[in-house]
C-alpha cells in the first residue's frame, strides 16, 4: 500500500512538473513585477510635479488656473496609483499630460524661469521619468503577452484553469486623444 502511495505521489510530482505550474507562476510574477514598475514610475512622476509647480510659481504667480489644473490632475494620478487599477492609472496619467504641458510652456513667457537651474533639473528629471514610464509600459505589455500566450497553450491552459490563473491579464493601454503622442517636455 505504501509503495502505491509513493508511486501515486511520484506520478503526481512528475505530472505537476510537466504541466507548467512553475512556469505559470514565474510568468505571473513577471507581470506583477512589471506592473509594480509602472506604479513606481507613475508615482515618481506624481512626486516630481509639486516641486516643478513650486518652482514655476516663484516666477509666475498669476498663472493660478494652470497650477490648479496640474494639482487636480496630479492628485488623480496619485489616487489611481494607490488603487492599482492599470486602466485608471493610464487614464489619470494621460489626463495629467495636457495641464503639465501648459505648466512647462509657461517658461517661454518667463526667461528667468527658463534659465533657473532648479527648473532645468526638474525638467530633466521629468523627461527621464516619462521615458521610464514608456519603457515600463512596454516591459509590462511584453510580460503580459508572454503570460497570456503561455496559458492558452495545451496542456498549460488546463493547469492554469486548475490553479486559478486561466484568465488573461490586461495590457496597459493609454486611452484618449493624446494617447497616440508621447508627452513633450522640450523647450
Amino acid at each position: 500500500m505504501a509503495s502505491q502511495w509513493r508511486s501515486v505521489l511520484a506520478l503526481s510530482v512528475l505530472l505537476a512538473a510537466g504541466c507548467g505550474y512553475n512556469s505559470i507562476q514565474t510568468k505571473d510574477e513577471a507581470v506583477n513585477a512589471a506592473e509594480a514598475q509602472i506604479k513606481t514610475q507613475l508615482q515618481r512622476r506624481a512626486d516630481l510635479i509639486p516641486n516643478l509647480v513650486e518652482t514655476v510659481k516663484g516666477f509666475a504667480r498669476q498663472e493660478t488656473t494652470v497650477f490648479i489644473r496640474v494639482a487636480e490632475a496630479r492628485a488623480k494620478l496619485a489616487g489611481a496609483v494607490q488603487t492599482g487599477d492599470l486602466q485608471q492609472m493610464g487614464a489619470a496619467n494621460q489626463a495629467l499630460t495636457a495641464p503639465l504641458g501648459r505648466l512647462l510652456a509657461l517658461s517661454e513667457n518667463y526667461p528667468e524661469l527658463k534659465s533657473n537651474q532648479n527648473f532645468l533639473q526638474l525638467q530633466d528629471q521629468l523627461e527621464g521619468t516619462e521615458n521610464r514610464i514608456s519603457v515600463s509600459r512596454q516591459d509590462y505589455n511584453r510580460a503580459v503577452e508572454d503570460f497570456n500566450a503561455y496559458i492558452r497553450r495545451f496542456p498549460y491552459n488546463l493547469t492554469a484553469k486548475v490553479v486559478g490563473r486561466g484568465k488573461p491579464r490586461q495590457y496597459f493601454e493609454l486611452t484618449g486623444p493624446e494617447a497616440a503622442e508621447a508627452p513633450k517636455v522640450k523647450f
